[in-house]
């Protein structure tokens, strides 16, 4: 059914909200304000036509914004879309009743994410590379993107390409593509067993093109040269399909706040450390214990570490903390310092330790404000007091935002 209706305010996924006699209507690609058509049939509607556009709309850049699922706010103008980002983050915090300042956010530039999860597909009409449609399984076959680095749009054709040589499914399967120092780096899961002339084929294609590494669910097929991030000035080797922050732009925005904010810090414990991107620059000014429980992850901080220089000493343990969180006893006596940055479920029970902890700095990093303010409001309730939240930005015209939150809690007098 179609009608016309009015944009009342965005969403937390971007979408524009109506208020209607039947409840809320979400619509994409819509802008508070603005009156339009939608077909609607329940609380998703489709976009028909803008009938009065906002000021704040602008034109999108790239040809597959609106079928690709992987942006939904090109169509906003930059400040606006900005000022949005952080009032997701102020929000949050509001809803745990929590106040305190918040910062401008930090901004993300077009073409600077240096990591791409794509879905691959074999077609009768040929080989699938793009990202899926939003809420649904559609592949769009992309032939350019504005958020991805150049080194990954350019080669588009040559990853179809490898992707059609590893493909044995007719199934939708993962590839994922990172922009590294050596060249690309590719880890695919999903895209079935790989043997005899098939992989032969793979392995001589690669060895060609100049692609850093391709890796099977987890098995390095081939590295002609070992893909390489650095971590300020040390490099470091991920595993294959190894979580890194998107834009290396953004991280070090991040690494900077929490850097300084620990700077007077003897002992640091870096929680959910992954590869070491806080760990190894933190251990230039301070000693750096690393938990993580990923192995693989931890094998290659360990690695960059003692090839690494001008480094002060960084110890690691595997540990999950969901299962097995740092108790406040094992945190007082060993650390005067921390920062955690988990997955977007956060770390709720990590945070209840941590608020029983004298530790005197804490810095707080998370791609979901939602169980950021959940972990804040344990930490604040636990005797931290919150000096500083920034959002930055590393998910371009996307709903998510990250943030950087900094703590201390006052030195009990003896």
């Amino acid at each position: 059914m179609s009608n016309v209706i009015t944009i009342d305010r965005l969403g937390a996924q971007g979408d524009g909200i109506a208020e209607t006699p039947k409840g809320p209507l979400f619509v994409p690609f819509t802008l508070p304000g603005e009156r339009v058509n939608v077909s609607s049939d329940g609380r998703k509607a489709d976009l028909v036509a803008v009938l009065n556009p906002s000021p704040l709309r602008v034109e999108p850049p790239c040809r597959h914004f609106g079928i690709c699922g992987g942006c939904s706010l090109q169509h906003m103008e930059m400040e606006a879309y900005h000022a949005w980002k952080r009032d997701r983050v102020i929000e949050a915090l509001a809803q745990k009743g929590i106040e305190t300042e918040v910062g401008a956010l930090v901004p993300c530039a077009p073409l600077s994410r240096r990591r791409g999860a794509m879905t691959a597909r074999r077609t009768d009409a040929g080989m699938l590379l793009g990202f899926n449609s939003a809420l649904s399984h559609l592949i769009v076959d992309i032939e350019e993107c504005h958020v991805l680095q150049p080194s990954i749009v350019e080669n588009l054709d040559l990853l179809r390409d490898l992707a059609g040589l590893v493909s044995r499914t007719t199934q939708p399967f993962r590839f994922g593509v990172t922009h590294s120092a050596s060249g690309l780096d590719v880890a695919v899961e999903g895209s079935g067993a790989l043997e005899g002339r098939a992989r032969q084929t793979a392995v001589d294609f690669v060895m060609r093109s100049g692609i850093a590494r391709l890796s099977i669910d987890g098995e390095i097929i081939v590295e002609p040269k070992k893909p390489v991030v650095m971590a300020g000035d040390t490099a470091v080797t991920p595993p294959p399909g190894a979580f890194l922050q998107a834009v290396a732009s953004a991280e070090d925005a991040m690494v900077g706040l929490v850097g300084d904010h620990l700077a007077k810090s003897k002992r640091v414990a870096d929680l959910f450390s992954g590869i070491g991107t806080f760990a190894l620059r933190l251990a230039h000014s301070s000693e750096v214990h690393a938990v993580e429980g990923d192995a693989a992850a931890l094998a290659s901080l360990d690695r960059a570490y003692r090839f690494g220089s001008g480094l002060k000493k960084v110890t690691n343990e595997k540990r999950d903390l969901f299962i097995r969180p740092i108790t406040y006893k094992e945190l007082d006596a060993q650390f005067d310092g921390l920062v955690f940055d988990p997955p977007r479920a956060g770390a709720e029970d990590q945070a209840k330790q941590l608020a029983r902890s004298q530790v005197q700095r804490v810095a707080a990093v998370s791609c979901n404000p939602v169980t950021l303010a959940r972990d804040l409001r344990i930490l604040i309730d636990g005797g931290y007091q919150l000096k500083r939240v920034v959002p930055v930005d590393q998910f371009l015209w996307s709903p998510h935002v990250e943030a950087v939150a900094l703590l201390e809690k006052p030195r009990k007098r003896r």
